[in-house]
């Protein structure tokens, strides 16, 4: 079984910064990758970052040299500092987790809303 709760998220000014984290509990898992997703309004959820357990990272082309994404392995933990935020940033962002022991992959946080507006 595992939780998964994300905070972070708000209204900022263009050019501003945001930092997102996410928190899994429980017991009896082990996460493989973790992520974030961001849903803009009106569109569909697309990828932003992920990383594995190694620290290997990816980004989406979007968000690349203004965005970085971590992981505490030991706490279950990640986050997902964002800097020279733009208003093409707003959306409702995910944290994603795949690994074992919750039944299920992948599994999906309940999202958190980021709004980039003067």
């Amino acid at each position: 079984q595992v939780q998964l709760v994300e905070s972070g998220g708000g209204l900022v000014q263009p050019g501003g910064s945001l930092r997102l984290s996410c928190a899994a509990s429980g017991s009896g898992f082990s996460i493989t990758v973790m992520g974030w997703y961001r849903q803009p309004p009106g569109k569909e959820r697309e990828l932003v970052a992920i990383i594995t357990r190694g620290g290997s990272t990816n980004y989406a082309e979007s968000v690349k040299g203004r965005f970085t994404i971590s992981r505490d392995n030991a706490k279950n933990t990640g986050n997902l500092e964002m800097n020279s935020l733009k208003p093409e940033d707003t959306a409702v962002y995910y944290c994603y987790i795949d690994g074992f022991g919750w039944g299920g992959n992948p599994y999906w946080g309940q999202g958190t809303q980021v709004t980039v507006s003067s």
